[in-house]
């Protein structure tokens, strides 16, 4: 089915839709067994991105798969595939068929693998990782990938981190060197408009692409979603077969999440189902899919936390343009109205050139705090004792804690944070000594103390005001645990 998108200036491509090959900035998620060729296609005909959900999945099926995208569309596509949750060997075979395909962008999720990454850039495939914190987030652009996908708690399936979409988003995007695109909750444009004006250059849909025609998860999980509303999903580790363990998965709670067949944790596997001859598990990571039989509803009912705006299983060309169309709206409804100026108002000119000065000065403060958010975080991997990598950590979370409050105040001053990285980071790396490095950390501490005391009285704003206190005191602190430490030979951790 065919429908036509609206013209949508105010929903122009990103840099990461130029880099995708994608008119508008919404991407399929590659939900295992759910995202084949058919949602795909329709998704990428709609104009946005489709990423087929391949993992574990046996060689002649991904080379299927992609023989039918191209034969459905000449526009881009990706393959998602998760090392964390294929054996080794399957996902080596993976790799060499995706570079074999010469498959246009590859997107990987849960552990930052930076071999994995190498190999694939290195065949000219683009690299999108999906990352669940800031750590991880760091590490991945470290190991070269070439955008972000920022998933909040609220998703569905499998959820790498703990933090609500807004909060993660906003501390990734601090620290980002790449495009980035967030995913958890989004179902419809109000929701996209959203995360885009954050900053995050496109928005990730899963569960509102299940609850399509084409999508290949069974009627019976479509139809469980459109009844569904966000307090029927449920954060748990019951799914665990075929994943390693402690991996939390959201889904609407069934009899599995029920403990009406007993726990997850006896050991016994249970047949519920059978897919093409192969046994499907009670309290394994299989959703109901068309190909299989069974009992549907004790299986892993993937649902993000947005469930509740899918209210009808609609083709998915038709839902896209109804999210596009939201999006359009929403944004136009935020624009901010055009500031008239008058000549004669010379007091409104020296307040915003007073603004503006707090806002360069804030600014500055972002990008040390971020070089020093990189510097820690990469510093606390090489920490030689546990006591020593402690400390660090602790000064790492207060960096990232500081760069979130000073994108937000600059935002409250109604302008945009800078997204550099200052240069202390090129020049503390260069230190290869960890405890000079530490000392020339300190001596970056006490500049961004002297910065805040220059700057505290010349803002206006008492909430703003508070949180930099607040952050001097942090640093003052956090420079006096690293000299006590290193007064105390190594061997005091932070207080």
């Amino acid at each position: 089915m065919s429908l036509s998108l609206p013209n949508a200036r105010e929903l122009a491509p990103t840099p990461l839709c130029e880099m995708l090959g994608c008119r508008y900035p919404l991407i399929l998620a590659g939900m295992g067994g759910v995202s084949r060729h058919e949602l795909v296609i329709a998704v990428t005909e709609a104009g946005g991105f489709g990423f087929l959900g391949m993992v574990r999945e046996p060689l002649a099926l991904i080379r299927s798969e992609v023989a039918k995208v191209r034969q459905g569309t000449y526009r881009p596509f990706g393959v998602n595939l998760i090392p964390a949750g294929t054996d080794p060997q399957l996902l080596s075979q993976q790799i060499d068929l995706c570079i074999e395909l010469r498959v246009p962008v590859v997107c990987l999720f849960w552990d930052v693998i930076p071999e994995v990454i190498a190999t694939l850039r290195a065949a000219g495939i683009l690299v999108v990782h999906q990352i669940g914190s800031v750590d991880d987030a760091l590490a991945a652009q470290q190991a070269g990938v070439d955008a972000l996908i920022v998933q909040g708690v609220e998703a569905g399936g499998h959820v790498r981190g703990r933090q609500k979409l807004e909060e993660l988003l906003a501390s990734v995007l601090l620290v980002a060197r790449v495009p980035v695109a967030a995913a958890g909750g989004i179902t419809d444009g109000r929701d996209v408009a959203r995360i885009l004006e954050q900053g995050a250059q496109a928005a990730v849909l899963g569960t509102a692409m299940i609850a399509t025609d084409e999508s290949f998860a069974h009627d019976y999980h479509k139809q469980r979603l459109v009844q569904a509303q966000a307090c029927d999903t449920v954060l748990t580790e019951d799914f665990h077969i075929n994943w390693p363990p402690h991996a939390a998965v959201r889904v609407l709670e069934n009899s599995a999440t029920h403990r009406e067949h007993g726990s997850p944790c006896d050991g016994a596997r249970i047949v519920i189902g059978e897919e093409e001859g192969r046994p499907i598990y009670l309290f394994s990571t299989d959703s109901p899919l068309r190909s299989m039989t069974g009992d549907y509803e004790a299986m892993a009912l993937y649902a993000g936390m947005g469930v509740g705006g899918i209210t009808a299983v609609e083709p998915a060309a038709r839902r896209m343009a109804r999210i596009v169309a939201e999006a359009v709206q929403a944004r136009r409804m935020t624009a901010p109205p055009q500031e008239l100026s008058s000549p004669v108002c010379y007091a409104g000119e020296f307040e915003r050139e007073a603004r503006q000065a707090v806002i360069a000065r804030l600014d500055e403060l972002l990008e040390a705090e971020r070089a020093g958010a990189r510097v820690t975080m990469e510093t606390a991997r090489q920490a030689p004792n546990a006591p020593l990598r402690d400390l660090i950590d602790a000064v790492h979370r207060d960096e990232v804690k500081w760069c979130v409050m000073l994108g937000h105040a600059i935002r409250e001053l109604d302008a945009t944070p800078s997204s550099r990285t200052g240069t202390f980071y090129e020049k503390a790396m260069a230190i290869a000594d960890i405890h000079e490095r530490l000392a020339f950390l300190n001596r970056g501490q006490g500049w961004v103390a002297r910065k805040l005391r220059e700057l505290l009285p010349l803002v206006n704003d008492p909430a703003i005001e508070q949180n930099l206190t607040e952050m001097l005191v942090a640093h003052e602190v956090n420079i006096d645990n690293v000299n006590a430490w290193r007064e105390n030979g190594g061997s005091c951790a932070a207080r």
